[in-house]
């Protein structure tokens, strides 16, 4: 099996910043992408920033120049820089990665969601 651990929300100001992260462990292979979504009350699941294995990033327009997506040297490791925050960012976030269980298995795994909430 794999496990995500995310850690990183909380209460911040407009205009402040926070850091969330996403470490995975378990049975796996070969990490293909990483990457974070958030959902908002009343609101579906959506992608705030992707990675994939050749480093290659993606971005929601809203995160665009705010947020930045990153892993650590392990490459089990994701991270996402949040900046300029607003309170229409407040949502659960969610970790996302695809991996390889090994050369033929393939899996996805979701984190159990950190809370960001924006207000002053």
């Amino acid at each position: 099996q794999v496990h995500l651990v995310e850690s990183g929300g909380g209460l911040v100001p407009p205009g402040g910043s926070l850091r969330l992260s996403c470490v995975a462990s378990g049975s796996i292979f070969r990490i293909t992408a990483m990457g974070w979504y958030r959902q908002a009350p009343g609101k579906q699941r959506e992608l705030v920033a992707l990675v994939s294995d050749n480093d290659t990033t993606t971005y929601a327009d809203y995160a665009k120049g705010r947020f930045a997506i990153s892993r650590g040297n392990t490459k089990k490791t994701v991270y996402l820089q949040m900046n300029s925050l607003k309170p229409e960012d407040t949502a659960t976030y969610y970790c996302n990665i695809d991996l390889l269980t090994d050369p033929a298995g393939y899996l996805e795994a979701w984190g159990q969601g950190t809370l960001v909430t924006v207000s002053s």
